[in-house]
């Protein structure tokens, strides 16, 4: 009855943690300028990629393999943002203008 649970569970955050990046790749798509594109990747990745990682990690047994997930997670939790912070930045340094695709 529990492994069902959590099977059910992990299938859950993952295909959640799925359908966040696909909304992400379309927010890079459809967002109108340089900065909202960044969130889109930024915020929403980082929320798609944890859920994800936690579904892996309902399936997999605690050892090793929950562990590295847990150090993967704990790496795009710290890099992602500061990653985009830093884009933004930059882009805002040097004064870029938004061309049209």
């Amino acid at each position: 009855m529990i492994a069902a649970a959590v099977a059910a569970t992990s299938w859950v955050l993952s295909i959640l943690g799925g359908v966040l990046l696909i909304i992400s790749a379309v927010g890079l798509l459809r967002m109108p300028d340089l900065y909202t594109r960044m969130q889109a990747a930024g915020i929403i990745d980082t929320l798609g990629f944890l859920l994800v990682l936690g579904g892996l990690a309902l399936q997999a047994e605690f050892g090793a393999i929950t562990l590295r997930l847990a150090l993967i997670a704990f790496f795009i939790l710290i890099t992602a943002p500061v990653a985009m912070h830093a884009l933004c930045l930059v882009a805002r340094r040097h004064k870029t203008e938004e061309k049209e695709i």
